[in-house]
């Protein structure tokens, strides 16, 4: 395997040469190991929408010069379109603040950028992963936006198939309503019950548990992003939240999403406005 030497402020790393991440990410995966198991697509997916919203923003508000803010755009672009998806190997749990998942996004970008500019990956001081990607941003409200957005991708998935459960469990109910069964009460036979009675009881629990859900989903349509390290905003330019966040909105949004977004999701992911889901 050939190595390329990559290096922060802390030193130097070697990094499988054909690796999009970078040193930060290098020393987290050799630090983590809780669960064994990635982070799901849809935070994946979300973390880069956030990029790229943050991206847009801070070129609209004079932070990022044009050059380096289209490129890390178009290398969003490039991950949402499915590409690059296996360079996010930081696991699900790491950090404090999920710090290193951010850091291996923030990398990912970079380097992606860095080839689409026709520069060798780890040249830093043309696209850096913190001072350019993360502009504006702390892991203190990219990382709980993502997780917001994320769970909605996910809803959109649970709520539907919750529906289809509740609707089998009544029409079980219906069909196991003349069966007859022992009740059972302090762990002894009790009076004789109906199976149907029982499944009857299943339905409206889960769909009690369903709008649960439900009514929990509202609170996760407001999102953190722009309040970057303690909630204050400070170290953002002036409107950057505001345009953030409607990009954010924009892009997540089914009907302005791209062709090469749509086919990446067209089994698995349906899009959301993150404030206003619907």
């Amino acid at each position: 395997m050939k190595f390329r030497t990559d290096k922060d402020s802390l030193g130097e790393v070697k990094i499988p040469a054909d690796a999009y991440y970078g040193a930060f990410t290098a020393r987290a995966i050799q630090q983590y190991h809780v669960t064994g198991q990635r982070a799901h697509l849809y935070l994946v997916i979300a973390f880069v929408m956030i990029k790229r919203s943050a991206a847009i923003a801070n070129m609209k508000s004079g932070a990022l010069d044009k050059k380096r803010g289209i490129v890390i755009v178009k290398a969003c672009d490039e991950i949402l379109s499915g590409k690059f998806l296996d360079q996010f190997v930081v696991e699900a749990i790491n950090s404090g603040a999920g710090t290193a998942f951010n850091m291996n996004v923030n990398e990912v970008i970079a380097n992606i950028a860095l080839e689409i500019l026709g520069q060798k990956k780890g040249r830093y001081g043309i696209i850096h992963p913190n001072d350019h990607v993360n502009m504006s941003q702390s892991s203190n409200d990219t990382f709980p936006t993502a997780m917001h957005i994320s769970i909605l991708f996910n809803l959109k998935q649970v709520i539907p198939a919750l529906d289809d459960l509740i609707k089998s469990l009544h029409k079980k109910a219906k069909e196991f309503s003349s069966f007859q069964k022992i009740g059972r009460t302090h762990l002894m036979d009790a009076l004789p019950v109906s199976l149907g009675g029982e499944f009857s009881a299943y339905a409206t629990s889960v769909a009690k548990a369903r709008d649960a859900i439900v009514a929990a989903k509202k609170e996760l349509e407001f999102i953190a992003l722009g309040g970057t390290a303690v909630g204050t905003g400070v170290n953002t330019p002036k409107g950057y939240r505001k345009i953030a966040i409607s990009e954010l909105a924009l892009i997540s949004t089914p009907t302005q999403t791209t062709a090469r977004h749509a086919i990446l999701f067209a089994k698995q992911v349906c899009y959301c406005k993150p404030l206003f889901c619907t």
